[in-house]
């Protein structure tokens, strides 16, 4: 049966541990509401994945939001296998898939990350970065799943260049076609405590989609190599996690272990790689930042993985505005560290929705 929670208003206070935002986006944003947890039946735990959905097909009603679980009951990262559907309209949640947790065409199993989006089309395409036993010893290169609209099972997609699909994809839409910008974390990656291994990688995906027909990749090329990945006891990996694609065509991507945001040019038409792109925003207000998303204005809007801020950035300049304190939680030092993960814009743009995997909720800011 769908469940509805309670809307529980969190509002910051002002003496919030850093300064907010003095000018862009950020500063519009007044409040953040806790909306509904995200386990499922099956208790599956640490919500990565956050997307909106574009259309109305099959179970999904546009607007509604999937969030996916990298961790399974038992708290082993890297072997989660559900995605859950928030509907905003009347604050149920459900769940809309469950993986099973060895998949034919899926090597090393399934444990669902961060890389997950829903086309137009009604298909729902997520990367798989598993594990056997909740540590990078034992992790498999991965896949990605082509799920129907109703959460069932219709394909994976794997090869040489696909390795722990890791980063939030970055997607052109075209219905009949569309291309994928994912980053893939694995390559080299061995148990916590190895050097930082520079051979993370932006691959682009081109797809068909047919009519009643999961799509088929005509096409695929590396357009970004070269970036810092590492394995980590407490967070699994680390590597390039945020993609996001400006309005000509650069592809920003947020490089975790420079501390830094990167572009891409011409990421949707280039046949090479350029490597790890011209640097836009480096240190400052970042620090460790994973998912990404474009505000209305046009900045990049980026969660931090070592503490509770989402960083504005101008990518024309690389210039901060500022940041705003999305978890203030002091259990962790600094306060919200490793709680963030996940960004996807309101579809009105007045604000955005996040996950505080420690808490294994869903939130909006705005």
């Amino acid at each position: 049966m769908p469940r509805r929670l309670s809307i529980l208003t969190l509002t910051l206070a002002l003496a919030a541990p850093a300064a907010y935002a003095q000018s862009g986006f950020l500063p519009t944003l007044k409040q953040h509401h806790l909306l509904t947890s995200t386990v499922p039946a099956n208790g599956d735990q640490n919500p990565y994945a956050l997307i909106v959905a574009p259309a109305s097909v099959g179970s999904v009603q546009r607007d509604d939001v999937l969030v996916d679980n990298f961790n399974n009951s038992g708290n082993l990262q890297g072997t989660g296998t559900t995605i859950v559907d928030y509907r905003p309209s009347t604050g149920t949640l459900t769940t809309f898939a469950a993986i099973p947790q060895n998949l034919p065409g899926c090597p090393g199993g399934v444990g669902l990350g961060t890389a997950m989006t829903m086309l137009k089309s009604g298909w729902v395409i997520v990367g798989s970065a598993p594990s056997t036993d909740g540590t990078t010893k034992t992790l498999g290169p991965g896949c990605l799943i082509v799920l129907d609209s109703s959460g069932k099972v219709a394909g994976t997609i794997s090869g040489p260049n696909i390795n722990d699909p890791w980063g939030n994809m970055a997607v052109i839409d075209n219905v009949s076609t569309a291309t994928l910008f994912i980053s893939n974390a694995g390559f080299g990656i061995g148990a916590p405590g190895q050097p930082v291994q520079h051979k993370a990688t932006v691959l682009r995906l081109d797809l068909a989609i047919a009519p009643g027909k999961p799509p088929q990749v005509t096409g695929q090329t590396v357009i970004g190599s070269g970036f810092g990945a590492q394995a980590d006891a407490g967070v699994f990996l680390i590597g390039p996690t945020g993609l996001a694609l400006g309005k000509d065509g650069t592809l920003y991507v947020s490089d975790a272990i420079g501390n830094r945001i990167t572009a891409i040019a011409d990421a949707a038409t280039r046949r090479d790689s350029a490597g790890t792109g011209k640097e836009v925003s480096k240190d400052g207000l970042l620090n460790r930042p994973l998912a990404m998303d474009t505000a209305p204005n046009g900045d990049l809007l980026v969660v931090n993985g070592l503490n509770g801020q989402i960083v504005e950035i101008d990518p024309a300049t690389g210039a901060q505005p500022g940041a705003k304190w999305a978890d203030t939680d002091e259990a962790q030092t600094p306060p919200g560290s490793g709680d963030l993960f996940g960004i996807a814009m309101l579809p009105n743009g007045k604000g955005f929705y996040y996950v505080e995997d420690d808490l294994n909720t869903l939130m909006v800011s705005q």
